[in-house]
């Protein structure tokens, strides 16, 4: 039995060269991050919301970490096919995903399999925007203010159209529909085909977000901001809970992830860059005329336990209003 044990003692003091060498290059090869191009998809069309604020991190990453951080849309299914993608990838921190609340929040409530779990299939790196909704009409309707809305979906229920560009929207939609606002869902694909058919008078309403809406202030008339208070970015117009809708405030999310399994030392570092980035003023402004609001800062627990929250928020959300898929 000793000598069993002095071998095995021999071997391990053998191996441990060597898997200090695997230690010491692994950690060199995470050092040495970003050292080619990083792609960061973004599961819904170009030109909506978390879209327009990828492309401005995507930037600003680029400038911090010397390499190129590309954007690459791969929209469908609610955004369901560019996650289940981004899933699949390997975890090494070249392929990241904009997760958002729709694909990891509303979806796993929404869809019986939507191709991923959104829990154990990624990695939160940071929260990096809330973004708020504005409910508009088109350039021509005699509407002015939320109030008008009301009274006439209320006086011809279902008969007033609403473009709804994503699941999100659709909240907003069952949000107003339980406060007895029986608008009629008409479902786009996304913020640029909802706001065409808007322009174009073939819908009355439009329920996008701020920063996809303001991108047509001038021809596109917001009645209302589901914040608690008004916003910069959408001047002159009041909030819902302004204007009769009383605690009417939602907002979606994005979050940077990455595939579940990324380099700790990788996971963190983009975490701190991306820290950086959002505490510049610039970036604070931007995202202001862009239209979206500033997210909480969380520890990374604090992150994983709020991401948590939020899905089993929408969950009960979802369940309470019998939303279904498309």
């Amino acid at each position: 039995m000793k000598s069993t044990f002095r071998r095995a003692l021999l071997g391990l003091a053998a191996a441990a060269p060597l898997l200090l060498a695997n230690g010491i290059a692994q950690a060199q090869a995470h050092a040495d991050y970003p050292n080619r191009p990083v792609k960061i998809i973004v599961a819904y069309p170009a030109g909506q919301s978390t879209d327009i604020a990828t492309r401005y991190f995507a930037n600003k990453l680029s400038q911090a970490m010397g390499q190129s951080f590309v954007v690459e849309n791969r929209p469908g299914a609610s955004g369901n096919i560019g996650t289940a993608i981004a899933a699949k990838t390997a975890p090494d921190g070249y392929t990241l995903l904009m997760g958002a609340s729709g694909t990891h929040a509303m979806n796993p409530a929404l869809f019986e399999n939507p191709g991923f779990d959104a829990e154990k299939d990624f990695d939160a790196i940071t929260l990096t925007a809330l973004i708020p909704f504005a409910i508009s009409v088109g350039p021509t309707s005699t509407m002015n203010s939320l109030a008008d809305l009301v009274a006439l979906a209320r006086k011809q229920p279902g008969k007033v159209d609403a473009a709804i560009p994503s699941v999100t929207g659709q909240l907003v939609f069952e949000m107003l529909k339980q406060r007895d606002v029986p608008l009629f869902p008409v479902k786009y694909k996304g913020s640029a085909d909802s706001m065409t058919a808007v322009l174009g008078g073939h819908v009355q309403v439009l329920i996008d977000t701020v920063a996809a809406t303001r991108t047509q202030l001038g021809r596109i008339k917001p009645l209302a901001v589901t914040t608690a208070a008004p916003m910069a970015s959408m001047p002159g117009v009041k909030t819902a809970s302004e204007q009769g809708l009383a605690n009417f405030n939602i907002a979606a999310w994005n979050a940077l992830m990455a595939p579940k399994g990324i380099p700790v030392e990788i996971r963190t570092r983009l975490a701190a860059e991306m820290r950086k980035i959002l505490d510049l003023p610039e970036t604070q402004k931007a995202l202001e005329d862009l239209g979206f609001a500033r997210a909480p800062v969380y520890t990374q627990a604090q992150l994983d336990a709020w991401l948590r929250e939020e899905r089993r928020s929408y969950a009960h959300t979802i369940k309470t209003a019998q939303m279904k898929p498309e």
